[in-house]
């Protein structure tokens, strides 16, 4: 599977995720609060998750520091 196509399923498991937690939260007084907190937390753990994900394709071995500065 290419890498690409695994932060699209994993996006789409999130986002099934967050319809779930959005639709299925309690009525009540703090049903706006846990809404918003379902929805920032699976942002967030996703948003994790892809930056590290894909900070692992492609490896930052080593920096190259050119044109810095002049070179005496």
């Amino acid at each position: 599977m290419s890498s690409f196509m695994t932060v699209v399923w994993i996006a789409m498991i999130c986002a099934i995720a967050a319809t779930a937690g959005w639709m299925f939260t309690p009525r009540g007084k703090n049903q706006a609060l846990i809404r918003s907190s379902i929805a920032l937390t699976i942002t967030c753990c996703y948003l994790m998750w892809a930056i590290t994900f894909l900070a692992q394709l492609h490896p930052l071995i080593q920096p190259h520091k050119t044109g810095l500065r002049w070179e005496n």
